[in-house]
């Protein structure tokens, strides 16, 4: 029986003259093309996807298999290029079964293959496709320590890179620190520059959100560890203190017990605003790193305000052409910096750096939508400039809008976020957003299958009706429908759930007329309060649903009967003590908010009232108010005390 050829056996086409020489049986050709398309792979993507579409990578990876050194180094150095920075050459490489091969060759007595098998994997681990390396396995500890013991500097940065590359778990950054790695690790602070900057990366994946390993960390050789990396932070090369204030960042975001003095958080940020003068890679991700200094931490952020912080991204933002890495990075940093100071903001806003971010709202790259999103979100958490109408214009809303039908999920999360914002405006009446179709756009989110935009589409829609007039909120209702908002509060999802009774909530807020809106449709939206009011075990969920009631106790006598009769059914007794166990609850918000509800159905001046009072004393709930004038929270005990002197206009018997 007769076997395959090479070319047929590795799937090439015996048209294309390099794979007939890739498949040859004749060494010095199959060396001289593999040789020839590592050349032409090199820095060139195009010419790297040219080459796997054609079939390349099979014939190449079977050279490892060689018994010739040389030819062996070739096809290890060519798969290391197809892997360089591009999935699909990475992907090809693991499909062909390479990497088991190249594992293999790391302990061949030929110091040149092992060397280029360690780079080949190099490049492998540096993508997110790279196999998952498993920590737990007793061999492939003793495989890591060995590659990071080695003198060899490709295989300590592959051990380096199998860190980056898998630690993800505390369970994992644990079993590193415990059987010597993150030792071993530290002692190639001292080594070569690639040592060194491996040893950083590898340092701040194992010590990220993880106090306890940090602490390991710190201790480390009397603290010389922390120390050098202090020290690197002013070495000549910009990666080198780019990834070594990383690494402080993670310390002193993981553990409140380090760096935590004003002198090294200035010194990092004025560290990370000078990398951002880099051209290169580092200068796409310093923006990041900042942002990870700075987010959530009022201090942090006061200091790069004072450091010039804003007028240093906006600089950058007027260079020309900025890559999207970059603007993404500058974006996302803003974000931080105007999420909580209003100097910060007015700084934006006076350098006008909106009309950068909203011109980004249209860029092509998605990534930098969704950062430009994000930004305005932060920015326009301002109440003065929310006040001041600055967002709801024609410019802001409608490229939002726009995004709203964005092709990219992520891109119309963030647009809701901002939308969210924007649209609570405390303006009376919200017209621009409704003209630019915002409405329309935001109704049909809610009935998306995807939770994330259901969720963030409610949450605008809330945000819209929060403050709205008379006409706006019925525009709202009339589009959006009472069995839709039925539908959302009884969305499988909890965090939905919660904001469709918000919605709700702010619905029945104010007027009678508004009011009127729980009992459209036969009441169907009230009785989905009911129902989630009776099942839900979510303390937000019934806060939301108790202020509902509270609104709509506040009505007319219907109203308030209404809301009698969906806490205390006529036609199951009991049934009324879930209301009993929300005026217990652990939770004084919920509380509060239960109480309001009984204030509401109790104000003496409604000609029902009494009949209430009589009703609420015999279902025990009068009882439970004189128990709460004593309350541990100072808003219980008011709202108790208030309605226990309504109760109490009637008399106490």
């Amino acid at each position: 029986m007769p076997t395959p050829s090479a070319s047929s056996a590795t799937g090439l086409s015996s048209s294309d003259p390099i794979l007939d020489r890739l498949a040859s049986s004749d060494g010095s050709v199959k060396f001289r093309a593999i040789r020839e398309v590592k050349n032409h792979i090199i820095g060139n993507r195009t010419k790297k996807l040219s080459y796997i579409k054609l079939g390349a990578v099979p014939a190449v990876a079977a050279a490892l298999a060689d018994s010739d050194p040389n030819l062996i180094v070739q096809s290890a150095a060519a798969l290391g290029s197809f892997a360089c920075g591009v999935d699909a050459g990475v992907r090809a490489v693991l499909d062909a079964g390479a990497f088991p091969r190249l594992i293999g060759l790391l302990s061949a007595p030929d110091e040149k293959v092992v060397d280029a098998a360690a780079r080949s994997l190099r490049m492998v681990y540096q993508s997110k496709l790279a196999p998952k390396y498993d920590f737990f396995q007793e061999e492939n500890m003793q495989f890591l320590l060995s590659l990071l013991r080695s003198e060899n500097e490709n295989l300590t940065g592959l051990g380096a890179g199998i860190v980056i590359h898998s630690c993800k778990t505390i369970g994992e950054q644990n079993i590193l620190c415990h059987t010597g790695v993150l030792e071993k690790l530290s002692s190639l602070l001292d080594g070569s520059l690639s040592q060194r900057d491996a040893s950083l990366e590898s340092l701040a994946a194992i010590i990220r959100d993880n106090p306890a390993a940090v602490s390991n960390f710190v201790e480390l050789r009397c603290g010389r560890a922390l120390r050098s990396v202090t020290e690197l932070t002013k070495d000549k090369y910009p990666r080198t203190r780019l990834l070594a204030c990383l690494c402080l960042i993670s310390v002193k975001n993981s553990s409140t017990c380090y760096l935590q003095d004003i002198g090294i958080k200035t010194k990092l940020v004025y560290i990370l605003l000078e990398l951002l003068d880099d051209s290169g890679q580092v200068g796409d991700e310093a923006s990041f790193a900042f942002s990870s200094l700075i987010a959530e931490k009022e201090d942090l952020q006061k200091l790069a305000f004072e450091a010039n912080a804003i007028n240093k991204f906006h600089c950058l933002l007027q260079k020309h052409p900025v890559q999207p890495k970059r603007l993404e990075g500058v974006f996302l940093a803003l974000a931080d910096l105007c999420s909580k100071l209003e100097c910060c903001r007015s700084s934006f806003l006076s350098l006008q750096v909106l009309n950068l971010v909203i011109d980004a709202l249209t860029h092509e790259d998605p990534s930098v939508r969704a950062a430009a999103c994000i930004c305005l979100r932060s920015v326009s958490r301002s109440i003065k400039n929310l006040s001041a109408g600055r967002f709801m214009n024609e410019r802001v809303v409608f490229p939002l809008v726009q995004l709203l039908s964005d092709l990219s999920t992520s891109v119309q999360v963030a647009a809701l976020g901002a939308i969210s914002n924007i649209v609570v405006d405390f303006l009376p009446h919200k017209s621009t957003f409704i003209q630019c179709g915002g409405i329309k756009e935001l109704v049909q989110l809610t009935k998306s299958m995807d939770s994330s935009l259901r969720l963030n589409a409610v949450w605008a829609l809330r945000n819209m009706v929060f403050l709205a007039d008379t006409i706006c909120k019925e525009g709202i209702f009339t589009e959006l429908t009472a069995s839709s908002m039925a539908s959302l509060i009884c969305d499988p999802e909890p965090s939905v759930q919660e904001q469709a009774l918000a919605l709700v909530r702010n619905f029945v807020d104010g007027c009678l007329y508004s009011v009127e809106h729980a009992f459209a449709e036969d009441g169907i939206i009230l009785d989905a309060v009911g129902r989630q009011l009776q099942k839900s075990s979510k303390i937000e969920i019934g806060i939301q649903g108790m202020y509902i009631l509270s609104n709509i106790a506040s009505g007319n006598e219907f109203h308030k009967e209404a809301v009698m009769q969906l806490l205390f059914p006529q036609d199951d007794s009991g049934s009324h003590s879930f209301f009993e166990q929300i005026l217990q609850s652990h939770d004084s918000r919920l509380r509060t908010a239960a109480v309001w509800v009984v204030v509401n159905l109790t104000f003496p001046a409604s000609p029902g009232a009494f009949g209430r009072i009589v009703n609420l004393r015999s279902f025990g709930i009068v009882s439970r108010i004189k128990k709460m004038v004593n309350d541990s929270c100072m808003d219980v005990k008011l709202r108790a005390r208030l309605a226990l002197g309504q109760i109490i206009t009637f008399g106490d018997s």
